[in-house]
């Protein structure tokens, strides 16, 4: 039995995956850790640490005191809240990364980092991107997941840690709220269409990104962890994907259930910049040949759920 430790627990992905990994390995095998006590929900639902886990002593502590030998390492600071404060980006997003491997190596157990579509750059071809292609980012979120990338291979390679990853695309939840992502958009949209039935995109028509619906993106990281390590030619990362869009896109299929829904745009250069610099829809095909890997959910799908679980919850 996995004893599993889940650093940023009350993050975007960090929420839901630790009720989610609680149901398959049992409530006990998975410790959470939170950076405060503002997360009530986790804290009183299984094991959990306070952690600054750029604190390497203090994070060693943590997985010496609950037996830890498998770390989903969620810490992040995200692309547009990054290119507020490179320095800080840089110091959370590979601090904690070398952290988390370090202890790793020490008690030879694995790790899963998620990487992005950040990773990518403007020179990456755009349209079916693939698996093993030029990374050459332009945003410090961007060199953190590439440098990552690469820092887990080379602890998989130099010391047979069992580092393995995702290249996720935009993940949208109806769970918790947008966190300074570039893709922030494609989850705002739904509030606001519920709330407001209208909504202005801080992204221009026409600019496509690969998006994925959070029950696949869970599954997903679950899934690869659980993968024959023998069959893994790529560790880090796996390029998923699911679902690519532009915002006229999803609004129209918003609109099939909410006929009146209006978009209109005040678009941001920075977000723009970035968003132009990532590819349109990736190719996924070495995750689906490796592990197995297929996505449940498309837009019409992801979009029917949206809206039936966030009226639930007014």
């Amino acid at each position: 039995m996995k004893n599993i430790l889940v650093i940023g627990a009350a993050g975007q992905i960090g929420s839901e995956l630790v009720p989610y990994l609680r149901n398959i390995y049992g409530e006990s095998h998975v410790v959470a850790t939170l950076h405060s006590t503002k997360n009530p929900d986790l804290m009183n639902a299984g094991p959990f640490e306070i952690l600054d886990a750029t604190d390497a002593n203090a994070l060693a502590a943590v997985v010496r005191k609950y037996n830890i030998d498998t770390i989903f390492n969620l810490v992040a600071v995200l692309s547009a809240k990054g290119e507020a404060d490179p320095y800080l980006s840089w110091r959370i997003n590979m601090g904690v990364h070398f952290n988390a491997l370090e202890i790793a190596r020490e008690i030879k157990g694995a790790v899963f980092t998620p990487s992005s579509i950040g990773a990518f750059g403007p020179t990456t071809p755009l349209d079916n991107t693939p698996q093993d292609t030029i990374m050459r980012p332009t945003t410090i979120y961007g060199v953190s997941k590439v440098a990552s990338e690469l820092l887990a291979d080379y602890y998989h390679l130099r010391f047979g840690v069992d580092a393995r990853g995702l290249r996720y695309p935009g993940i949208i939840s109806y769970v918790t709220l947008p966190g300074g992502g570039t893709t922030d958009y494609a989850v705002e949209i739904y509030y606001k269409a519920l709330e407001e039935g209208k909504y202005t995109c801080n992204l221009p028509a026409g600019t496509y990104l690969d998006m994925m619906y959070m029950p696949d993106a869970l599954r997903a990281a679950v899934e690869l962890m659980e993968a024959d390590p023998s069959k893994l030619i790529h560790r880090n990362c796996f390029n998923v994907t699911a679902m690519s869009f532009d915002p006229e896109t999803i609004a129209a299929e918003i609109r099939k259930h909410i006929p009146d829904f209006a978009l209109d745009y005040n678009v941001d250069p920075v977000k723009k910049a970035i968003a132009d610099s990532w590819p349109n829809y990736m190719d996924d095909s070495a995750a689906t040949k490796e592990w197995g890997w297929k996505p449940e959910y498309n837009l019409e799908a992801m979009t029917a759920d949206m809206l039936e679980k966030l009226r639930a919850r007014k």
